[in-house]
């Protein structure tokens, strides 16, 4: 299932893994596997690639970062088709994402020779990225009744949704604000009118999905290949400066 109606879809290039991810939940609809035991697979694969990135196995590091965004997108189809929405699903996973992206730069760091403080502004630059293009999807995906689970602006506690435990809905989305508060403020007060403005295109949409975590990743693995390990943060930082211009071209264009 799409988290946007039909009509209403975009190219979205951080998807790439999509087509796989719905065989997968599709292949475990009627099991006893949950959207969080993939949510722990996507982990696991997260983990895998951190210490293939360590030992200097770039080719396996490469296949699980991209297991891991197959897997990403696979726990979400999963609570879609049995009709599941759960908020404890969707902040465990926004906080194992960002986790992930700490280690990985951090492995990333420890095996070139990139100063810390570049890692570090790096990292910064990919999340403000990732919110940025979140920001975006959610306003788009709330404005077409598409899929609600995650909302433009995360300021209170959701009231747990079906079967859910508050008690762990709090907790998740307590460490949610604390990993990513900070970038969803920054996120919000460029561009604090966002969603009140038109409807992003498709064309814009597509691009701006460069800033998904799907695509960082897929850099990420290419560069690894390459051998190109040193200059990963470098193109992750300079790509940073597309956040204004993407932010730039909303608000001249489609203010209102």
């Amino acid at each position: 299932m799409s988290k946007l109606p039909k009509e209403n879809k975009f190219l979205d290039l951080s998807d790439y893994g999509r087509p796989v991810a719905i065989i997968i939940a599709k292949s475990l609809k009627n099991t006893r596997f949950t959207p969080v035991d993939v949510t722990i697979g996507f982990v696991i694969s997260g983990l895998l690639a951190i210490f293939c990135i360590l030992q200097g196995y770039f080719g396996f590091a490469a296949f699980f970062l991209i297991l891991k965004s197959i897997l990403d997108a696979a726990d979400g189809e999963l609570a879609r088709l049995n009709e599941q929405p759960s908020y404890v699903g969707r902040y465990l996973d926004s906080v194992s994402d960002i986790l992930l992206n700490a280690l990985f730069f951090i492995s990333i760091w420890y095996i070139s020779q990139t100063s810390i403080w570049i890692c570090i502004l790096a990292f910064l630059g990919l999340q403000l990225q990732g919110t940025l293009y979140n920001y975006y999807y959610v306003i788009l995906r709330n404005h077409f009744d598409g899929d609600t689970t995650s909302r433009v602006f995360e300021d209170t506690t959701p009231v747990a949704l079906g079967n859910e435990n508050q008690k762990y809905v709090n907790v998740l989305f307590a460490l949610y604000k604390l990993l990513y508060g900070v970038f969803d403020s920054v996120i919000y007060k460029l561009d604090i009118n966002a969603n009140k403005g038109k409807i992003l295109p498709n064309w814009l949409m597509t691009l701006v999905s460069t800033f998904g975590l799907g695509f960082q990743l897929l850099v990420i693995a290419f560069m690894l290949v390459l051998n190109l390990e040193n200059y990963i943060f470098h193109f992750f930082l300079i790509y940073s400066l597309m956040i204004f211009v993407f932010i730039g071209i909303r608000k001249i264009f489609f203010h209102r």
